[in-house]
């Protein structure tokens, strides 16, 4: 009986590689040949394999086939699967040599020997500047204009793909087919709902592989991992002013375009952001969080609370 290495009779020139079929061998000699004769018609990116050009096609339609039993989230293709179950099984077989950190995935080290070298091989070409990941550079590349052809007829926001356009339609139309058991909370999509689920759950299957934080929702820990990068791909396209979140840079612009949305029921005062609203409620109600361990005092706002205990320091040095 033939062993598995006597069945790769069809060897590679150039890398020694060996393979049982001649056809996957052809496949093989792609990667050093450059050659990729399979083409995307919506974007152009081309691939060596079919197979890969299927599941590229994937995120021009939006369509993901494969989930995960555990969290409900949802890939392209069956390998992204296998690589994200390791996160529920607390699998990290990649480690860094400088501060032996472990990662999930090869591509997640070698974001994160960036944050050693503070090298930012992706640069944004209208403007200059640099990112750690790709997906930080694509995110800023939305800051400066671009072709996107599916336009909202409601609003006129543009948008790259049309299934985002479909999705951003249910905004308008205030559709959300999908509703919570347990409390009856009504979500655009089935991954929303599945995301809210957490909070009853308690359910926290993402954490980060630098500080061991854990999040209800990969797109949380996204956000979260840019605290390490330092990458701020959200850039106000007034001032200039970047942001590591999109919703810190939404409530920024409110500063030049004077708009404060959240007001007090009270006494009508208006404010750009919900947490200061929550602090000027406390006016009202005579909440004082924040105490003083030394005097007792109490404060309305954590800054209140500091700039106090310079009161207690100075009295210690004097």
């Amino acid at each position: 009986m033939q062993t598995e290495a006597e069945k790769k009779i069809f060897p590679c020139d150039i890398c020694g590689s060996r393979f049982s079929r001649k056809f996957i061998l052809k496949t093989h000699m792609r990667k050093h040949s450059g050659e990729k004769p399979y083409c995307c018609g919506v974007c152009g990116k081309s691939f060596t394999m079919n197979s890969n050009l299927k599941t590229h096609l994937r995120t021009h339609t939006g369509e993901k086939p494969y989930r995960c039993d555990v969290c409900g989230c949802s890939f392209t293709s069956k390998s992204y699967v296998k690589i994200h179950m390791r996160i529920h099984r607390g699998e990290r077989p990649f480690s860094c040599e400088v501060c032996n950190a472990a990662f999930t995935t090869k591509s997640d080290r070698e974001t994160h020997i960036r944050t050693h070298t503070g090298e930012k091989p992706f640069c944004c070409k209208d403007c200059g500047s640099t990112f750690t990941t790709k997906s930080h550079l694509k995110l800023h590349m939305q800051s400066h204009p671009g072709d996107k052809p599916f336009s909202c007829e409601v609003c006129g926001n543009g948008f790259t793909l049309i299934y985002v356009l479909k999705r951003h339609m249910q905004i308008h139309s205030g559709q959300k087919p999908y509703s919570c058991e347990e409390c009856g909370s009504k979500f655009r999509t089935k991954s929303n709902l599945n995301t809210h689920m957490r909070n009853h759950s308690g359910q926290k299957p993402f954490s980060c592989d630098v500080c061991e934080s854990k999040f209800s929702h990969y797109s949380f820990l996204k956000n979260h991992l840019q605290t390490h990068s330092g990458d701020k791909p959200y850039v106000c396209k007034i001032c200039g002013t970047s942001f590591s979140r999109n919703h810190n840079l939404k409530t920024h612009v409110r500063i030049h375009t004077g708009e404060k949305p959240y007001s007090c029921d009270l006494c009508g005062s208006t404010f750009s952001n919900n947490s200061i609203l929550k602090t000027h409620l406390r006016n009202h109600s005579g909440v004082k969080p924040y105490s003083c361990d030394v005097c007792r005092s109490s404060f309305t706002m954590k800054f209140s609370l500091k700039r106090h205990m310079r009161i207690h320091k100075n009295v210690q040095t004097t």
